[in-house]
Parts: C-alpha cells; sequence; structure tokens
C-alpha cells in the first residue's frame, strides 16, 4: 500500500516549510520514507528512510530506521546508478546507455565468482 502526503504546491501553503512532500512504500516488514524537504534558503533535498519493526529488550518494540540525504546536484547519478544496479539484481545484465558509452567511469563495478580469486597464503608474504 502507498500512500502520499503535500506536493510542491503545497509548500506555499504550510507554515512548516521544511516537509514538502512525503511518499511512504510498505514494503514487507519495511516501510521506506521518501521525504522531499526544504532548506532555509528552499531548495530542495531528498530523505529516504527505511524502517523497520524490532523486538528490543524487555520484549519492547522499537522502530529501527536508516536514513540516506541526497540532494539535488546528486539526483541524476544516484538515479542512473539505482537504475543500474535494479536492472543487474533483476536479470543479472549491466545496461549500458549511449550516454555511458562515451563517458569515462567515475567507478565500475565488476561481478565475480568466488572461483575467480586466487587463494593466498599470507604467511608467504612474509614480515618485515
Amino acid at each position: 500500500m502507498e500512500e502520499e502526503k503535500g506536493s510542491i504546491e503545497g509548500h506555499n501553503e504550510r507554515s512548516d516549510k521544511e516537509e514538502v512532500f512525503t511518499k511512504v512504500v510498505r514494503a514487507g516488514k519495511r516501510t521506506y520514507f521518501f521525504d522531499v524537504k526544504s532548506t532555509r534558503h528552499e531548495d530542495l533535498y531528498l530523505t529516504i528512510t527505511e524502517s523497520k519493526k524490532r523486538l528490543g529488550k524487555e520484549g519492547k518494540m522499537f522502530y529501527e530506521k536508516h536514513k540516506i540525504f541526497l540532494y539535488k546536484e546528486d539526483f541524476e547519478k544516484f538515479t542512473e546508478g539505482l537504475r543500474e544496479a535494479v536492472t543487474f539484481a533483476g536479470n543479472g545484465e549491466v545496461v549500458m546507455t549511449a550516454e555511458k558509452v562515451f563517458e569515462e567511469p567515475e567507478e565500475v563495478a565488476v561481478a565475480v565468482t568466488a572461483s575467480e580469486f586466487s587463494d593466498v597464503d599470507f604467511d608467504e608474504l612474509g614480515t618485515r
């Protein structure tokens, strides 16, 4: 089930200008919150929060949360990286866009299997 709260247009009508838009995605035992917020200078940024219900000591329930802050200047690269990772996780293939073929890679992710590694005996390295 998904829920939405707020909108960009509603931003000016609210007295609390920090939170502009929220998208809640419930996925099994986890809930994801995609929150668009505004700085004092009205620059927008995104927070992504993963929330999981946990059983703590003495049997009390609590929510464990992990948060990522994503700023406007990083949206495009983050989205591109996420799209590639999700595509790879879904079908095991890296999809290269025409744009990616002609640019110098900043980072290269390589999938390897355990059989591609060599056994290393650290005793052979010696000590200094």
